[in-house]
């Protein structure tokens, strides 16, 4: 059994990349009519999970809230980390949370996971709301320590401690990385600019054996799913959904597409009288530069 028990919380956002979002008439998401898919920064968080897999053998749960078609950010998150539970609170009462609603369902699922977590990781922030809140206001439920902007992490078993690097601002520097030490359990917020180094051929062996196992149980994730609703979870209904969520959205609008300013030529390489005018053009160009 796995001295250290690790929690991952993640969100199905929507798939930018695809153009189109959609809104229901009171301002919240509708995401059955919105293409989803893992968010960029929980898989960032999955990634520094599964780091605890290789280097300390940790059993990871993965915990999401948002409707049945959220299972599948479940599933790309276990084929990252390798996860053995899989939970999702999904119910109608849920919907149009805010961050300190979504904190409260989060915190109580947590507190649900096999084992005694020490760890739980979230990405620095999710790409459809941009505020950052979700992580530490779950932290401050659950009562964990909050280590923000964290790049790089360490675990001392025997001592029950974490070593974390995190990256921090400070009179006006941007880059200052910070190392800071804390009692388990920590909540670990992670920075954009995370990323696990295995340099020993015995990490690197464990690190294939544990890929391979994931995508086993990814392919079956079903097998480790748990679905939990508002009564299943228990939690208190006056501290989840629009009820539970002190944020009023006013008014969502689209940002309007920008005008195209550019214009493209396409030149023959072949033609010499195009290329005399593509060197033309830089010689234009680098004329206009002004070199300090």
């Amino acid at each position: 059994m796995s001295d250290l028990n690790v929690a991952i919380v993640i969100k199905l956002e929507p798939d930018f990349s695809e153009g189109n979002v959609s809104y229901n008439p009171d301002g919240t998401l509708n995401r059955a009519e919105t293409k989803n898919t893992l968010g960029p920064h929980s898989a960032i968080a999955a990634h520094a999970a599964f780091y605890s897999k290789v280097m300390y053998d940790a059993k990871i749960s993965i915990g999401t809230m948002g409707p049945p078609i959220a299972d599948s950010s479940l599933q790309m998150a276990q084929r990252i980390c390798d996860a053995e539970e899989l939970h999702l609170y999904s119910d109608r009462i849920f919907a149009g949370a805010d961050t300190l609603a979504t904190a409260e369902v989060l915190k109580t699922g947590i507190e649900k996971m096999q084992g005694k977590i020490d760890i739980v990781f979230a990405g620095h922030r999710a790409s459809d709301g941009e505020t950052g809140q979700t992580g530490p206001q779950t932290a401050w439920k659950l009562g964990f320590t909050f280590l923000g902007n964290v790049i790089d992490y360490k675990v001392d078993l025997k001592e029950r401690t974490v070593i974390a690097k995190r990256m921090v601002s400070l009179q006006g520097f941007n880059d200052i990385v910070e190392e800071i030490e804390a009692p388990l359990p920590v909540f670990i917020s992670v920075d954009p600019a995370y990323k696990a180094n295995f340099n020993t051929v015995l990490q690197r062996l464990s690190l294939e054996k544990y890929k391979k196992e994931a995508k086993i149980r990814s392919d079956n994730y079903k097998h480790y799913l748990k679905v939990f609703n508002a009564q299943q979870l228990g939690v208190d209904l006056k501290f989840v959904g629009l009820l539970g969520s002190p944020t009023i959205v006013y008014k969502v609008e689209r940002i309007p597409k920008g005008k195209a300013t550019r214009q493209a030529e396409i030149l023959d390489g072949s033609n010499q009288e195009d290329l005399r005018k593509a060197v033309a053009k830089m010689k234009e160009a680098l004329s206009a530069m002004v070199i300090k």
